[in-house]
């Protein structure tokens, strides 16, 4: 399933709620809150009281991605504000088994995220434990960033590390998503999009998430449809060999 995940460090703020309540119009169905401590990432966002805010407007999950040093001391904070989904950073958990546990023990749904330089290897140990894989495909800490193109075969990675060990994770992707790049990610195996900018910068939210939903749709009709043509092609191949035998 496809969903779009807006991320509101590119709304107005002075109009917080009524532009996620837009994106929300136009087909979001969750929204990405990006918490940063200036100290991870050099820049300063949100915290607690923003999310509680946000809260109280919308009824979609708030996914908050917390790109902050120590989030074990923070994360109770953001599970009473009423966070549905909270991420860390593996870059920034010592324990992260630990912390993952924390998360889950909140009552929310724990997600684990990789910066570029991070490879999917150092996940083994901890993909049985996550509702969600985030992929940063920029360098965390501001929005507008170009999409890093290395990070597709990062998806396509951890789909099928989801898919040899039946895992149940799911793939969500943060970093340069717009009309242009979407299609890729959702054909390497991504189905959570994360965009910022493209949603919020420019035009009216409501649109511009309805068109970028579609553009991923649309990348995932044609992908299945492209893997049951394959499919029948290679039975095809398998029927005329087996005529072929004497």
């Amino acid at each position: 399933m496809i969903e779009l995940a807006p991320s509101i460090l590119s709304a107005d703020f002075a109009r917080l709620g009524v532009q996620a309540q837009a994106a929300v119009e136009g087909g979001a169905t969750v929204l990405h809150v990006d918490v940063m401590d200036g100290h991870f990432v050099p820049n300063i966002t949100i915290g607690p009281t923003v999310v509680a805010s946000l809260r109280k407007v919308s009824k979609v999950p708030l996914d908050c991605h917390l790109m902050i040093e120590r989030p074990d001391e923070f994360i109770p904070a953001f599970a009473e504000a009423g966070a549905a989904w909270i991420s860390v950073h593996q870059e920034a958990c010592v324990h992260l088994d630990r912390t993952l546990h924390l998360i889950a023990a909140h009552g929310c749904k724990p997600g684990v995220v990789i910066n570029p330089a991070t490879p999917v290897r150092a996940l083994d140990e901890v993909l049985p434990l996550v509702h969600h894989v985030l992929v940063m495909s920029v360098n965390p800490g501001f929005g507008g960033q170009t999409f890093i193109h290395s990070s597709l075969k990062k998806i396509e990675l951890l789909a099928n590390i989801r898919e040899s060990r039946r895992l149940g994770f799911r793939i969500e992707v943060d970093g340069g998503i717009h009309r242009d790049t979407v299609a890729d990610v959702v054909r390497a195996g991504a189905e959570i999009l994360v965009s910022g900018s493209a949603i919020f910068e420019q035009g009216n939210p409501s649109e511009n998430a309805r068109q970028l939903l579609k553009s991923a749709l649309d990348a995932a009709k044609h992908a299945v449809q492209g893997l049951s043509s394959a499919v029948a092609g290679e039975a095809a191949g398998d029927r005329g060999n087996s005529l072929s035998l004497p």
